[in-house]
């Protein structure tokens, strides 16, 4: 399996091709792909989908993709590091926001071939942005490097965006408004264990505690307990995954009592302990 590297924070791409390289490859990094113009299918793990004009994909680490053509496709592609994206967490002006969008990025991607465009408005958006990076990237001018971070920051967030805005896998289609409203609720407070207590989250919503449970085991078919631990579980895999972070301060991070708490639960959930997950991550 070939795979692709990056040897800067992060890379701007734009070709026009009349064919792709049909031999499936990995990354070493993330990429956001915006289709500026053109029409095919992307195979994405096995999976396949149309594309065309305006669609915006992303591909993380472990995906293993390729394209088809049907016509001369114009591609626009935002390569980017986890160096880079830790640069931008201990930056004065992005830190507990920008950690949580990136959260949903790799925690909440599907890794799924299909268009991460959700929001009307932001179908309209990004092709400015996409228009001004490249603009910005070629003509280079006074402080051309201050201002592609900041776009290439809002694209990103607008990605999150939109990923927050999908249906979760556990939701059904029909799932409720409030149903959504909750897991939303969840997500944002993941990082505060009192926000997420029955009777809190009860509370916020105007439903009692009883009810809250029915009701969020009937559309989404798990109890809420078991949604939240395998969120935080979720964002566990993504620190071992992506950080040099210790097994102690990924406890610490997501309030596990100890160590030793979140091995248990890991191991419960996830058939291994948190280091044998590192270990196979790296080699996979």
């Amino acid at each position: 399996m070939t795979r692709e590297n990056i040897y800067q924070p992060f890379e701007i791409i734009y070709k026009e091709v009349d064919s792709c390289p049909v031999v499936p490859h990995q990354h070493t990094f993330f990429e956001l792909i915006y289709i500026v113009e053109g029409s095919g299918i992307q195979y994405v793990n096995g999976n396949s989908i149309r594309f065309e004009t305006g669609h915006l994909f992303l591909l993380t680490p472990q995906d293993t993709h390729h394209f088809e053509l049907d016509v001369r496709t114009r591609f626009f592609f935002l390569r980017f590091s986890q160096v880079y994206l830790n640069r931008q967490q201990t930056a004065l002006m992005y830190t507990q926001d920008w950690r949580q969008r990136m959260e949903f990025i790799l925690g909440n991607a599907s890794h799924q071939p299909g268009c991460l465009l959700y929001a009307a408005a932001d179908k309209q958006l990004v092709p400015a942005l996409v228009d001004g990076l490249l603009k910005e990237d070629e003509g280079r001018q006074l402080y051309h490097g201050e201002v592609i971070s900041q776009l290439v920051n809002t694209l990103i967030t607008i990605v999150a965006r939109n990923i927050a805005l999908k249906l979760p896998e556990q939701v059904k289609d029909n799932t409720a408004v409030m149903a959504l409203n909750l897991i939303r609720y969840i997500q944002e407070h993941i990082y505060s264990p009192q926000e997420l207590r029955a009777e809190v989250v009860a509370k916020q919503f105007g439903i009692s505690v009883s009810y809250l449970g029915r009701y969020f085991r009937k559309h989404t078919g798990e109890n809420m307990q078991d949604y939240i631990t395998n969120y935080k579980l979720k964002l566990v895999e993504t620190r071992l995954q992506h950080s040099d972070m210790r097994i102690n301060e990924i406890a610490a991070e997501l309030n596990f009592t100890d160590e030793s708490h979140l091995n248990r639960l890991f191991k419960k959930y996830r058939g291994m302990n948190p280091s044998a997950f590192r270990k196979q991550a790296a080699v996979a």
